[in-house]
């Protein structure tokens, strides 16, 4: 016996149904899995590689062309290690104190060695890149920031008190620092709103102050300032920067943390900053020295790509030729006349370009950043942001410069904290390291 048939629209209504119920049963495993992107995931890929890119090689090579022969592989040697230890530091209990829930000030211990974080995890701040890649993004900020302020002491540190202030300073400083700006979103030192894309505060700022606490108290070199210290080798600068140029859009468009429209002008703005601050220091060194140097368009660029690293999600092309040119004009001051106007020996300019460079980006966002300003993006008004601006920056100096003399004060109760005159002489690569860069 034959069963009845249904009406032909019934049974597509029928149909379709059934393929609903199947879908929905399976829509929230493949919503899970459309979680994360493939672009954004690439993307993230290459600026986690374009940071180390900027440490090793990048800055190794910036700055031991700055230094003399003797000490060139000091500076490779502190690189390196620095990149390793800091690497194992995050991932042990860095990463959980600065990305997880915690208290005011400091995150907890819930994500220590990783705990609970899988290949298919994320974070509701950046829901489209696997956690994994956003703990390994942050790790290469987290190493290169000691990274900077070695040039501060260079030529004269002892690699175990180095090693050790650089430990301990991650955890009492960075790490503080990295939580309120970034995981907190501004929420930092009891201010809100702080703006800070990828590191004027959590980096350079904090970075620069620890270099000048850091070269005070470590003391000036022998012979400084009446013996000329000359780099070794300017070319190797040269390729230095270069590569921390290049890295720098890992830095700053990858602090995005996502591919598209953002990161793009994130780029654009790092770039053109970069290219301002150059022409501006070598003009002004052509002006007050009659001729323009290699050496300043270097460290010119250096000093815009600082500046502009707050200000980056922020401002428009505008913006950054303004920051790019300020930044210039104020770091070349700072590293030009006043260390030489207060005698402290920062050995290869970190406060002068780093911490300055910071502090500029951080305080022009407030003015350039806003909409009010020519292609400016950020829906805030001038004159309150600018006062959450600069007390965050003050707050930021103040901590670091504190903390940075309380470590290295207590380092200095176990371990000299400079090596001594005849290892000074002789250089750090054969009395640190027992190997010369150079033989004859």
């Amino acid at each position: 016996m034959t069963q009845p048939s249904l009406p032909q629209g019934r049974r597509a209504s029928i149909g379709a149904a059934a393929a609903f119920a199947v879908f929905s049963l399976a829509a929230p495993a493949r919503a899970a899995e459309a979680t994360i992107q493939s672009g954004d995931t690439a993307w993230m890929l290459t600026s986690t590689a374009l940071v180390l890119f900027m440490m090793l090689p990048g800055l190794a090579l910036f700055y031991a062309g700055l230094v003399r022969a003797r000490n060139v592989l000091s500076i490779f040697m502190q690189c390196f290690v620095l990149t390793c230890a800091l690497s194992l530091l995050w991932m042990v209990c860095g990463y959980s104190l600065s990305f997880s829930d915690g208290g005011a000030f400091i995150g907890g211990l819930g994500k220590s060695f990783l705990a609970g974080i899988g290949t298919d995890s994320v974070r509701a701040d950046c829901p489209t890149i696997p956690e994994l890649l956003h703990c390994a993004y942050q790790m290469m900020f987290f190493l290169i920031t000691p990274g900077l302020f070695v040039g501060a002491f260079a030529e004269r540190m002892k690699f175990s008190a180095m090693l050790a202030f650089s430990l301990i300073w991650s955890l009492v400083v960075y790490v503080p620092c990295c939580y309120g700006v970034w995981h907190k979103a501004g929420e930092f030192f009891g201010l809100s709103g702080v703006i800070d894309l990828a590191g004027g505060i959590v980096v350079h700022i904090t970075a620069g102050m620890a270099a000048l606490v850091l070269c005070i108290v470590v003391g000036p070199r022998r012979g400084f300032p009446s013996v000329q210290m000359l780099p070794h080798n300017l070319p190797l600068t040269l390729v230095g920067a270069g590569m921390l140029w290049v890295g720098w859009f890992g830095f700053n468009a990858g602090s995005q943390l996502s591919a598209g429209g953002p990161a793009a002008m994130t780029l654009l703005v790092t770039h053109l900053s970069s290219c301002t601050a150059a022409l501006v220091w070598m003009a002004v060194e052509w002006r007050m020295l009659g001729k323009p140097s290699a050496l300043g368009v270097a460290t010119g660029c250096i000093a815009g790509l600082a500046a502009i690293t707050p200000a980056s999600g922020k401002v428009g092309p505008q913006g950054a030729l303004v920051i790019g040119a300020a930044s210039a004009l104020i770091c070349w001051f700072a590293c030009a006349k006043l260390k030489r106007k207060y005698g402290y020996d920062d050995s290869l300019d970190v406060f002068g370009v780093h911490g300055v460079g910071g502090l500029v980006g951080t305080i022009l966002v407030a003015v350039v950043g806003s909409k009010s300003f020519a292609g400016g993006l950020g829906d805030f008004a001038i004159l309150p942001q600018l006062g959450t601006q600069c007390l965050a920056a003050l707050y930021t100096a103040v901590f670091s410069g504190v903390a940075s003399w309380l470590i290295l004060k207590g380092i200095a109760l176990f371990v000299p904290l400079r090596v001594t005159a005849d290892e000074e002489t002789q250089g750090l690569d054969l009395a640190e390291h027992g190997e010369a860069a150079y033989n004859s």
